[in-house]
């Protein structure tokens, strides 16, 4: 079953009526997924749920595929309980993540996949982690280094097994899936329209990527659209998060190499973003920004607030950038080091940042740029060298950019974001600015009525997050109700390329790879 996005431009999501379409086989699934593969179509996911009662007995398994400046596509079919199929990893590494995913979740084998391992431990696996097959290298002098998964200060649990020969590193093992939180579960327990303050707890460091993503899924649902002020206003709130999380890394950078000015300024210009999202939404971390059919309205007050702020900011982080990109000392550390090429960035399925730091010009807010960022995009920025230098550099650059787009919008008088419908967020509290003249938190509205969803239909929705593209996928049944929900977050399909970009390093560049990559634990153990 094939469905695209029926509209002019292309749409960050693709909504099926499953009532007028069959599944096909597994096998048909595959085969029409091979070609597209092999021409350049990118695999965004590939999953699974077991069927319902009303459905033949196995697994309904969904692939969605993005054409390059097509709309996305969405394949269905179904397997058989325990079926075989022949592995789509041999010839596209890309697939290896999804498809152990998919075996994990649903039982499906893919038939010569080479690392065929557990993913999160799901269900009766739990209790298995101890046993987990890690990588053995053999040879003399060869000794592993095992860290984790418990670690200093607030890092979620992760453990890293490093294969060495000496210093350097020959293979870097990570095994997740320790937090077991249940995630996709959890989003079935409530009403849909009542389910955006889980939604923003899944990565806590991506709220409002992810509340975009999980309401435009619901609001296509519904059949209820939102305004071009509304969507405005979350790709506001989308692009100081994205702002807010390039400077932690750029922090974290710094630290790691002991440099310490401008670590110092990292964390001081951060602080002046995440409180204008404060002064916005009631939050620093953007909570309560979106909401079914809404986001923070934006008065002519906090407007010139936010403004003010982001034009204050822009010298100052331009500055510090210069002194990070002179250092001949980071220089020396950062470049040549944990280098990922285009192709293998390609090959692995790296998507976001990372991709982009590599060469691929890989960004949903060009690719499926909807009406607010095809009316007012962004310059595609990539970099060639693929290593922490680039990636520091990438992070830079996209920075700068959104704050100069953040800028610019703000500055249009003729977008109108004060009249945008005010999230429901009782429990929102005035916060205590220290601005004057920013005003107070925005307005409240009571809780909606219950929203009802569209029968029988799938909706699958995705953001470019500050990581890459964040993907919600919602399915009802015939009454209208949620029957299965899928999350995916980009971390998962590029913990493998920080693996990857530790193959013949010193193991003291870990730190630097690591932080150059940023990615989420809780984003892989959902």
């Amino acid at each position: 079953m094939t469905d695209t996005v029926n509209a002019t431009l292309l749409q960050p999501l693709a909504h099926c009526d499953l009532k007028a379409q069959e599944l096909c086989s597994l096998s048909e699934l595959l085969t029409q997924c091979g070609p597209a593969l092999e021409a350049g179509v990118s695999l965004i996911s590939l999953f699974g749920r077991a069927a319902r009662t009303d459905e033949p007995a196995g697994v309904v398994v969904t692939a969605v595929l993005l054409p390059p400046g097509e709309a996305l596509r969405v394949l269905r079919g179904h397997a058989t309980p325990g079926q075989s199929y022949p592995s789509l990893t041999p010839r596209f590494p890309a697939a290896q993540i999804f498809e152990r995913q998919l075996w994990e979740q649903t039982g499906l084998i893919p038939d010569g996949h080479p690392w065929l391992k557990p993913v999160r431990y799901e269900g009766a696996r739990q209790g298995q982690m101890a046993s987990y097959p890690f990588f053995k290298v053999r040879g003399a002098e060869v000794h592993e280094v095992a860290v984790g998964p418990i670690h200093a200060g607030v890092i979620e649990p992760g453990h890293f097994r490093f294969m060495c020969h000496g210093e350097q590193v020959h293979h870097l093992e990570i095994q997740l899936g320790y937090q077991h939180r249940g995630v996709e579960a959890l989003l079935l327990q409530k009403p849909p329209e009542r389910l955006t303050p889980l939604v923003e707890s899944i990565v806590g460091d991506s709220v409002v990527a992810y509340a975009w993503a999980f309401n435009s899924a619901l609001e296509a649902l519904a059949k209820r659209p939102v305004s071009l002020e509304t969507t405005a206003s979350r790709a506001i709130g989308l692009e100081l998060e994205r702002l807010a999380m390039h400077l932690a890394t750029l922090n974290g950078l710094a630290t790691d190499i002991a440099y310490l000015q401008p670590a110092a300024t990292y964390g001081r210009l951060r602080t002046a973003i995440i409180n204008a999202s404060q002064r916005a939404c009631g939050n620093r971390f953007g909570r309560g920004w979106i909401r079914p059919g809404a986001a923070a309205p934006i008065g002519d007050t906090l407007r010139q607030d936010l403004l003010a702020t982001l034009r204050a900011f822009l010298p100052d982080f331009e500055q510090v950038n210069a002194l990070m990109l002179s250092s001949r000392s980071a220089r020396a550390r950062f470049q040549g080091v944990g280098t990922v090429s285009t192709q293998a960035a390609r090959d692995l399925g790296l998507t976001g940042v990372v991709a982009r730091a590599s060469g691929l010009g890989l960004d949903l807010r060009h690719e499926l740029p909807g009406s607010l960022y095809s009316k007012h995009p962004l310059p595609p920025i990539t970099q060639a060298s693929g290593d922490c230098w680039a990636r520091m550099k990438q992070r830079m650059a996209e920075a700068e950019s959104s704050t100069q787009w953040l800028i610019d919008r703000l500055a249009d008088a003729a977008l109108n974001l004060h009249d945008t419908p005010a999230p429901y967020a009782p429990q929102v509290k005035a916060p205590s600015t220290g601005v004057a003249g920013a005003g107070a938190s925005p307005s409240v509205t009571s809780a909606p009525a219950p929203w009802q969803l569209q029968a029988s239909s799938l909706c699958v929705s995705l953001v470019e997050g500050v990581r890459g593209p964040v993907m919600l996928a919602l399915e009802t049944e015939a009454a209208g109700k949620l029957i299965h929900a899928k999350v995916q977050d980009p971390s998962s399909t590029n913990w493998f390329g920080l693996a990857f970009a530790l193959r013949k390093q010193q193991i003291s560049d870990f730190p630097i790879c690591n932080k150059s990559f940023d990615l989420s634990y809780c984003g892989n153990d959902l």
